[in-house]
């Protein structure tokens, strides 16, 4: 269980019982007292107001009209709301899309200055546009749900991404490029990256991309990414 999956068990669990042991935490998440007593401090500096009460009986208590004061929602949480709000407008099936935007923009308002900056380098490379109604269909397939995640620690660290692609024939081969962009032709997927060994851009459908990696260690540029007049970035979508 990674550290926000852990401290969301652990702000549910103390909601739900009242007061509980650090013992018992531990226990119910598969973690060390001492990580608990780290989750305790981190949520703490959050905003949760969680107190300790010694003696038998005693505890963790989190008061009942605690109210975090920072967002707890990751650059890739937005950045997957964001998307999904673009994807719906382009697809021109978004019909309450002015009140999607305003509860979006209230995210982003809430959060620090520096997930602010990463989702504004992350929405850079995000571009939407049409799908040709000719378009095969038939093998659309869904997508790994640690793709995004991934892509977003490649991406913004700039580090290489290492998956595994199946194509049109449903030949699997591995692949490693530098993830440069997203291209968003609903219902389709692409992750547009720049491959070295073919020393060009590729079009990946992210549907038929599994076991992505961002390889640590490694970096690459930022590349123009050359795409056509009727593919737009979100940031130039009306609002």
């Amino acid at each position: 269980m990674n550290v926000r999956l852990r401290h969301d068990a652990i702000v549910r669990s103390l909601r739900r019982n009242g007061t509980m042991t650090v013992d018992n935490l531990a226990d119910e998440v598969s973690a060390s007292r001492r990580t608990i007593l780290r989750d305790i401090s981190a949520l703490r500096d959050e905003g949760f107001s969680i107190h300790s009460e010694s003696g038998r009986g005693g505890g963790l208590r989190l008061d009942p009209q605690s109210v975090q004061t920072t967002a707890r929602l990751s650059v890739a949480e937005v950045f997957a709301l964001l998307i999904s709000v673009a994807a719906m407008r382009a697809a021109r099936n978004l019909p309450f899309s002015s009140l999607a935007d305003s509860g979006l923009a209230k995210i982003e308002k809430a959060l620090p200055a520096d997930k602010v900056r990463d989702l504004r380098r992350f929405l850079d490379c995000l571009h939407v546009g049409q799908l040709s109604p000719q378009q095969d269909l038939s093998d659309l397939g869904t997508m790994d749900p640690e793709l995004l995640p991934t892509f977003e620690t490649a991406f913004l660290q700039q580090q290489l991404l290492r998956f595994r692609y199946r194509d049109a024939k449903g030949s699997a081969t591995g692949r490693e490029v530098e993830p440069q962009a997203m291209l968003i032709l609903p219902p389709l997927w692409y992750l547009v990256a720049w491959d070295p060994e073919r020393d060009d851009f590729r079009h990946f459908r992210m549907d038929r991309i599994s076991r992505p990696e961002a390889i640590e260690g490694t970096t690459f540029r930022r590349r123009h990414v050359p795409f056509e007049d009727d593919v737009c970035p979100y940031r130039d979508l009306p609002r």
